[in-house]
C-alpha cells in the first residue's frame, strides 16, 4: 500500500527523516539487523517519493507491506500512523489500496444507495436530526423522536452524546424510540429510520447492538475514534447501516479527507458526519467538499458513502449547502429544530425544503 504522510523538515534532512518513517511504521528496528531476506524484501517499508511542497514540508510516500494490516481496520491504522503520531511534524494525508485490500476491509454494506432504497429517499437530498439533550428522559427522547419522525425526516439519531446512562439506559431508549418511530412511520407513512448511539469496550458494545437488533432499529451509530476502527469494522457486518461520527477526530493529525472520508468509509460506514463550514466549527469550504468527495469518489468496487454535514446548520441555509454538494448528501440539522417552539413544524419545514429545492433541478 502507498501512505502519503506530510513532513516538516529541512531539506538536509528530509530523505534521512523519509526513511526513518518507512522503518518505524514497518519493522521498527535498526534495518541493519535484520536477519530475515524476505522481511527485508516484502516488509521494511520503502520510500518511493518525496516531494518539496515549498512550504518547509515534504510530501513523503512510503510503500508498506498491506500484509502486516491483517486486513483489521484498527490495525491499519497502528501502521498507517500509530507510532508516527507521536512525532510532531508528520500529518498523515493519504492512502492507496489495490482492489482486492478495498474488498477484504469490507467497506460500506449499504452505502448510498441503500440508504436511499432503506428510506425512499430516491433523487433528491437526505435529511437527518439528532436526539438531545443527553440527560433527558426516555420518554422525553421519544416524543421527540415521534415528532421527527411525523414531520418526514430520514434519519434520526442518538445524540453521540447519549450512552448507557441512568437517565435513559440504552436497552430501553433503543426499545421506547424505535416503537415511537414505527408508529409515527404507520401514521405518516413514511419510513423514517432511528440510529442508536453504540459506545463502550467490547463487551458492553456487543450487548448493545444485540439490544438495538431485538429492538427493530434501523441503523447504527458508532464514533470510530473513541470505540475504534475495529469496532466500526465489527458493526458493519450486523446487517444495518451504519453512520460514523467524528467525535475526537479532531485529536489527531490525520486528514479529514482521508480520516473521515476514506478511512471510516474504508471500515464499514455508510453515511459519514462531519464538521460543516459556517457553523461551529472551522472547516473550511474546500475541507468540507473533500470529505464528501472522497466519501462518494469511485474506490475500485466498494459502494460509495452518504456526506453527512453537520454543526450548526441553519435552515436559511439548505438552499446553499444542498447547490454546493449536490443530490448525494444528508444535511443534519440539529439545535435548529430543538430551539423552535414548534419542533414538528420546524422538522417539516427542514423536509420541505429540502424536496422543494430538488425539484427546482439539483445535479450532485
Amino acid at each position: 500500500m502507498q501512505v502519503a504522510y506530510r513532513v516538516r523538515a529541512r531539506a538536509a534532512d528530509i530523505e534521512a527523516r523519509a526513511r526513518s518513517i518507512a522503518v518505524e511504521q514497518s519493522i521498527e528496528m535498526p534495518p541493519h539487523a535484520l536477519r530475515d531476506p524476505r522481511v527485508r524484501a516484502e516488509v521494511l517499508g520503502r520510500v518511493d517519493d518525496i516531494v518539496d511542497q515549498a512550504d518547509g514540508h515534504f510530501l513523503v510516500t512510503i510503500a508498506l507491506a498491506l500484509e502486516t494490516t491483517g486486513f483489521e481496520a484498527g490495525q491499519l491504522m497502528n501502521m498507517l500512523f500509530g507510532n508516527s503520531s507521536l512525532h510532531p511534524d508528520i500529518e498523515l494525508v493519504d492512502v492507496g489500496l489495490p482492489a482486492d485490500a478495498t474488498a477484504a476491509f469490507g467497506g460500506p454494506r449499504f452505502g448510498i444507495e441503500g440508504l436511499r432504497r432503506l428510506t425512499g429517499a430516491h433523487d433528491r437530498p437526505m435529511t437527518c436530526t439528532a436526539l438531545k439533550p443527553q440527560g433527558s428522559s426516555i420518554r422525553a427522547l421519544a416524543q421527540l423522536a415521534r415528532q421527527f419522525a411525523l414531520a418526514g425526516i430520514d434519519m434520526i439519531k442518538d445524540d453521540h452524546g447519549l450512552a448507557d446512562q441512568l437517565s435513559a439506559p440504552f436497552a430501553e431508549r433503543a426499545r421506547a424510540v424505535q416503537e415511537a418511530v414505527s408508529e409515527a412511520n404507520a401514521i405518516s407513512g413514511h419510513r423514517t429510520i432511528y440510529a442508536p448511539s453504540l459506545t463502550g469496550g467490547p463487551r458492553r458494545l456487543m450487548a448493545q447492538l444485540e439490544a438495538a437488533k431485538n429492538a427493530g432499529v434501523g441503523a447504527l451509530l458508532i464514533a470510530p475514534m473513541i470505540s475504534g476502527m475495529g469496532a466500526l469494522q465489527e458493526c458493519a457486518t450486523a446487517g444495518l447501516p451504519v453512520l460514523g461520527h467524528p467525535a475526537l477526530a479532531g485529536a489527531t493529525r490525520i486528514h479529514p479527507a482521508l480520516l473521515l472520508g476514506k478511512l471510516f468509509r474504508l471500515a464499514g460506514a455508510d453515511a459519514v458526519i462531519y464538521p460543516n463550514h459556517g457553523g461551529r466549527f472551522s472547516f473550511t469550504p474546500q475541507l468540507c467538499l473533500s470529505v464528501a468527495e472522497s466519501a462518494r469518489a469511485p474506490w475500485h468496487d466498494m459502494a460509495t458513502a452518504m456526506p453527512v454535514p453537520a454543526g450548526g446548520i441553519q435552515l436559511d441555509r439548505v438552499d446553499e449547502l444542498v447547490t454546493f454538494y449536490g443530490t448525494d448528501v444528508m444535511l443534519l440539522i440539529g439545535g435548529a429544530l430543538l430551539e423552535a417552539p414548534d419542533v414538528e413544524a420546524t422538522a417539516r419545514e427542514f423536509v420541505e425544503r429540502v424536496a422543494a429545492r430538488a425539484t427546482q433541478g439539483m445535479h450532485p
